[in-house]
């Protein structure tokens, strides 16, 4: 029953993290459309956060410093996404799609 021992282990949160992490790095460059991508931003800053929290639970000896580093992450995943969003619709509303080589004529 070893593996119910790995709840109690930093190197299985690392792992995990790194994992969301890696999967989010492949996202942001594999996807073609914005929503995509989105979600692939998301993975990376939810892998950072389970890693600021692993460290806070095993590391560190004040547990505030990584829920602090965790809520900040959430803050800017929270605005990540609605500019994020805001900035698709404005795409579709010009260009009747939300692929990403269809938005290079983009000026500004």
């Amino acid at each position: 029953m070893a593996i119910l021992g790995l709840y109690n282990d930093l190197n299985t949160y690392l792992v995990i993290g790194a994992i969301l992490f890696g999967m989010g790095i492949y996202g942001v460059v594999a996807q073609r459309t914005f929503i995509g991508m989105l979600i692939a931003a998301e993975m990376i800053l939810a892998g950072a956060s389970v890693n600021f929290m692993a460290f806070n639970r095993f590391i560190t000896p004040d547990p505030v410093v990584g829920q602090v580093f965790t809520l900040f992450i959430m803050a800017v995943a929270a605005a990540e996404a609605a500019i994020g969003l805001s900035i698709v619709i404005a795409v579709y509303k010009n260009y009747n799609s939300i692929d990403a080589e269809d938005a290079v004529q983009l000026k500004g």
